[in-house]
């Protein structure tokens, strides 16, 4: 099986979709709860690079969140910072899409991806925290450098399930690439 071929069949797509439903619900995840996979899903459509997918995502991210609310999660993250999401996503989504350049996955393109995954992911974390900081209104008695201590302790958590989720996302890919040659090797026994 081509990997090209598979990152352009829908099961791919689908996957991100289903992805993103079963996580988003819960940023952080618990012990009953995985961590929300959305900026990987996001970093993944990218190197999926089908424009239309952002923007389904993007949609779908933002109908989760209300079904969510409507379903008693707390709605203090909504505000009018939420729509800085739409630059945080796309800093994933391009990303990813860059990353396609590293599509052999050897080695040190790996490396490579897993550092671009991270620069991404730290850029998306610092769009998402300084948008809400300055226009949610909800830090008006807090200065900026007391706000980015107290939102200090979300980074590890936030780059690390991307990074988790990236590396298992990846680790798949690598695996799909690898099995034309492994049933190769197999009939030739």
């Amino acid at each position: 099986m081509n990997i090209k071929r598979w990152l352009q069949t829908e099961s791919l797509s689908i996957f991100l979709i289903v992805s993103m439903i079963l996580t988003r619900y819960h940023h952080f995840g618990d012990a009953l709860h995985l961590p929300d996979a959305s900026l990987v899903v996001f970093f993944f459509a990218g190197f999926y690079r089908k424009k239309a997918l952002l923007g389904f995502l993007l949609v779908l991210a933002g109908l989760i969140d209300v079904l969510a609310i409507k379903n008693g999660t707390s709605a203090w993250c909504v505000s009018p910072a939420y729509v800085f999401l739409i630059p945080t996503y796309a800093t994933m989504w391009l990303a990813g899409r860059y990353c396609v350049a590293f599509k052999a996955l050897q080695f040190i393109e790996l490396i490579k991806t897993v550092g671009l995954l991270v620069l991404a992911t730290s850029m998306a974390f610092v769009i998402s925290n300084v948008s809400f900081y300055g226009l949610s209104g909800r830090f008006d008695a807090m200065s900026l450098s007391e706000y980015a201590e107290r939102v200090a302790q979300y980074y590890p958590t936030y780059v690390g399930s991307a990074l988790v989720y990236g590396v298992i996302g990846f680790a798949v890919v690598k695996l799909i690439k690898l099995l034309p040659q492994i049933f190769a090797s197999h009939k030739a026994i």
